[in-house]
Order: C-alpha cells, then structure tokens, then sequence
C-alpha cells in the first residue's frame, strides 16, 4: 500500500521557517511501532498519520513525537488539515474536521491579504494548579525576579496540559537555560510536561508577545511554534484579563532562539464559560514524496 509522505512548515510565513511537520496519508495499514518508527526517523516535534477516508464527516488522526504518541498538539493539527483539504477532501472544504485522540478539532481556513491562515478551534479549556513562581525560574535556569510576579504561573490545558510561565521581558526570554533535573521534579508526579515562558517584550512591532515552548519529556528540547500551548496561553490571557479585557486577540512569535521564526495568532474570549479558544497560522508546504 502507497504511503504519501507531505513535510510542511507551520505558523510559517515562508519556507524553512515556523515548525515542521511531517504527514503519511492512507496509513491505516500502519502498525503502531511503524508510525513511531517513522515519527523518530523523521526527528521532527510531531508526525501525524491519517489512518482512513472520513467517518461521518471528521478524518482520523493519529500525532507522534519521536518518543510517544500524543492525544493532541496544535501545529500537527494545522499542518494535517492543509494535507486533508488540498489532497483528500472533495473541493477543498472550508472547514476540515480531524478526529484525534482528544475529540473532533474543527480547522477552518481563511484568507487575509492574501495569504491563506489555519484556524483550529481547540478544546474548553481546563485551568489546573497554580504552581510556584521560584520552582519555575529554577526551571528556566533563571533568578526568581526574571519571573512576572503579578501574574499567576499555572497550568492549562486545552488537549495537552502545559505550565504557563510569565516573564518580564524577553532579555529574561533569551536568558532561558533549562535545568534538566528542576524540569523533571516539578512535571514528574504531573500531566503537564509543555512549559510555555513568555513577555510582552516581542521582536516585531506588529506582534504583541514573544514566547518559547520546551517539553524535553517528549525529547522536544525546544519546540519552535506550539499550537497546543499557545491554545494555553491564550486561554490564560483572556481569563486574567492580561490585555485588560475577557477578549484575547494577540500575534504570539517563537522560534527566533531557534532559527525558525513563527508566527501564531490567538483568539479567545472568557465572557462566557467555557472560555473559547481558537489558534491560527500559515500552512507552506516544502515536500512531497512517499515512504519506502
């Protein structure tokens, strides 16, 4: 049985840039040890497989690290969506619906000023632990001030539980030295294994925040554009009312520290309960070809 193979960059404005995905399609013939030997050969955060046609309307997905395999991240969703409507789906759909481990996601597609974004709408989310702001600046291999003791570090998940870390400014950002052991004593009895730093300090006028995103529990390093947990921090933003209100419209970059600037945009709106939540980006893709 055929393979395809697609790499693409996601939250990307051009190619080689945002965070890279790798998708196989018709790969319910796949075993389990198959696709997470193809995710570590592949070596990228996240591969995805499309396991079968639609059931009643929503694509089944599967989503691997190179160690594991995961109920849900953001770029993967993304990324598999753009695959599903440009080289599945009948007349590219508006909206393409994935069936993944946590639930159905929703991603619609829109057009502004000419470039194509890729709008997932991800899970309620769920507001856990708040955790303690030295134990986290230990985490970052960084001094306790470096931390925004006005706002709160807490855990979030909308799929995939991440800790939130505020900081002051991004020379804080830049200084982020991770210490392997801290990481592994606060997320070791925990769900939460993303840490999310971020300031309003970004790079670019046009963007509102600067972030970085680590999760070497997945033998992700450093991850340079994470839907799932900017879906955290959007969520985060829009209940503290960190830009003064419950609506939360804001340009999230990462990925510069690691030579892949992305680009994220975050929508939430706490209002109402569930507080709603929707991440987008740019979808480029750069190969296509087939497994072996």
């Amino acid at each position: 049985m055929s393979h395809p193979l697609h790499i693409l960059d996601v939250f990307a404005r051009e190619p080689y840039t945002g965070n890279q995905l790798a998708v196989v399609t018709d790969a319910g013939d796949l075993t389990d040890e198959r696709m997470q030997a193809v995710a570590a050969e592949m070596d990228y955060s996240e591969t995805t497989f499309v396991t079968g046609p639609p059931d009643e309307g929503a694509w089944p997905v599967r989503i691997f690290t190179p160690t594991a395999e995961i109920p849900f991240a953001g770029h993967p969703t993304l990324g598999t969506a753009a695959v599903v409507r440009d080289h599945l789906a009948d007349g590219q759909p508006e909206t393409v619906t994935l069936d993944l481990d946590v639930g159905e996601i929703p991603v619609s597609v829109d057009a502004t000023d000419g470039r194509e974004r890729f709008w997932m709408r991800q899970r309620p989310p769920a507001f856990g632990d708040r955790l303690d702001h030295d134990a986290l600046a230990e985490v970052l291999g960084l001094p306790a001030d470096a931390l925004d003791s006005a706002w709160p570090v807490q855990v979030v998940s909308t799929g995939l539980p991440t800790i939130v870390v505020p900081l002051g400014d991004r020379d804080a950002l830049a200084a982020i030295d991770l210490d392997r052991a801290a990481y592994d004593r606060v997320t070791g009895g925990r769900d939460a294994k993303n840490v999310l730093a971020f300031c309003p300090d970004p790079r670019e006028a046009d963007n509102d925040l600067a972030a970085r995103v680590f999760a070497p529990f997945y033998d992700v390093p450093e991850d340079p554009a994470t839907g799932s947990s900017n879906g955290c921090l959007a969520a985060y933003l829009a209940r503290y009312e960190y830009f003064g209100g419950p609506s939360v419209a804001a340009r999230v970059e990462q990925g510069h520290e690691m030579g892949r600037p992305s680009l994220l945009h975050l929508d939430a709106d706490a209002t109402g309960d569930p507080v709603d939540v929707e991440v987008g980006g740019g979808v480029v893709p750069v190969v296509r070809g087939a497994l072996l």
